[in-house]
């Protein structure tokens, strides 16, 4: 059966809508999990037991997203039959879904060290660390700015940080490993500090994933970066 030209518009349009509530909701879920990283690190330097318990409680917020960002990519694999470009587009949200997901587990790592903290005095003034969480939150912002303007360049631009982030984490192991080694009664709160570290660390890895996304999107090509 022929379709008349006005419902192959009228299912284009339709379509249409449904890219842009997609990407919508993908910068929505990406604006939920830098709020969530940038509060675990403010819980963290205020000891704030109730600032870190938000954050536990808003990482619900950003999983029952990512589900159904997941459920909405696939049922347009299935019944829009997108062409290569929204393919694309479709795939990488579908993909990048998943790293922020990862990213709000580890603002919730965060948060939960802060818990466990609560009751002991401070190791060392924290420097380092939220300099990493603004470099980290920094990457993703970027990742999703250069989503929004189908900015390979930026994208890759962007994922360069993540040397920066590297390079911050080695500096606080070596820290952290020096107030261990000078006085065992530093190693628990020195090993919580080392976790939230790691979980910066890995979140800026996650924000270079996006980048390797979205230049998959706009290029069609996925590189590995820092590799």
């Amino acid at each position: 059966m022929i379709h008349p030209p006005s419902d192959r518009v009228s299912t284009r349009d339709a379509f249409d809508r449904d890219l842009r509530q997609l990407q919508d909701d993908f910068l929505r879920m990406g604006r939920l999990v830098d709020a969530a990283v940038q509060r675990a690190i403010e819980a963290l330097q205020a000891r704030s037991v109730e600032g870190a318990e938000a954050v536990i409680a808003s990482d619900n917020v950003i999983d029952a997203l990512h589900l159904q960002l997941e459920d909405r990519c696939l049922r347009l694999f299935a019944t829009q039959q997108p062409m290569a470009k929204d393919l694309r587009m479709i795939a990488a949200v579908w993909a990048m879904t998943i790293d922020l997901e990862r990213m709000g587990d580890h603002a919730e790592d965060i948060a939960k060290v802060t818990r466990r903290m609560a009751g002991e005095p401070p190791l060392t003034p924290l420097v380092d660390i939220p300099e990493m969480a603004e470099l980290a939150r920094g990457m993703l912002r970027d990742g999703l700015d250069a989503f929004v303007r189908g900015d390979a360049a930026q994208a890759e631009r962007m994922a360069r940080d993540d040397d920066k982030v590297d390079h911050l984490y080695a500096q606080v192991f070596m820290e952290l490993l020096a107030y261990m080694i000078d006085d065992p009664k530093n190693i628990q709160r020195a090993i919580l500090l080392l976790m939230v570290a790691q979980a910066l660390e890995r979140a800026a890895d996650h924000a270079t994933n996006l980048a390797e996304r979205v230049i998959y999107m706009i290029t069609g090509t996925l590189k590995e970066l820092n590799a």
